[in-house]
């Protein structure tokens, strides 16, 4: 594949900025589904963060007509702030459809959980809880890793330095995105 240049990103056909969330997978579909049915299909994103199944989705979705659509070619576009959801949304990306604007910042970090196992009765039904909230937590970071293999695949980023850095937040400019092989290009 080709490198894209600036004029290539001028108006792209899907263009999304805020909370990753239910409202946002509705406007993605919705864009998504007015596309050119061939050619490049850019998708910008500007977003803090939100909820990190719905990045699944619509990751799901760009990876899914990728491999059923080739007269397309699906491009992510992170603007601005690419946070939390939205470095796993674009892991879905081929690492050669991945491109940002200048001074852009990625934010990686772990999931994140706020529960509270209020443990009360029969010992035995209670342990049931907590095993469950265990496996909760398991299932969790397996499903978290993954998205981080996805997302360095191809790069100089191994999975024990980003596991490292994911606790506290790791940020990463787009020039330092590209140099690490994180994303193609900077426009």
């Amino acid at each position: 594949m080709s490198d894209l240049s600036p004029s290539d990103f001028s108006n792209p056909a899907v263009v999304l900025a805020g909370d990753v969330d239910y409202a946002m997978y509705e406007r993605f579909r919705g864009q998504l589904a007015e596309a050119p049915a061939e050619g490049l299909i850019v998708i910008a994103l500007t977003t803090l963060g939100g909820d990190p199944e719905v990045a699944r989705m619509m990751g799901e979705d760009v990876r899914f007509r990728s491999e059923q659509e080739p007269q397309r070619r699906y491009v992510f576009l992170g603007k601005t702030a690419v946070y939390s959801a939205g470095a796993t949304f674009m892991s879905f990306f081929a690492r050669e459809n991945r491109y940002l604007t200048r001074g852009t910042r990625l934010m990686i970090h772990e999931r994140k959980m706020d529960k509270t196992l209020h443990v009360v009765g029969p010992l035995t039904a209670s342990l049931a809880s907590v095993k469950a909230l265990v496996h909760e937590i398991e299932q969790s970071i397996l499903i978290q890793n993954e998205g981080f293999e996805t997302l360095i695949a191809g790069s100089s980023v191994t999975l024990d330095d980003l596991l490292q850095k994911a606790p506290s937040n790791w940020y990463v400019e787009a020039r330092e995105a590209v140099d690490l092989g994180l994303v193609q290009a900077v426009l």
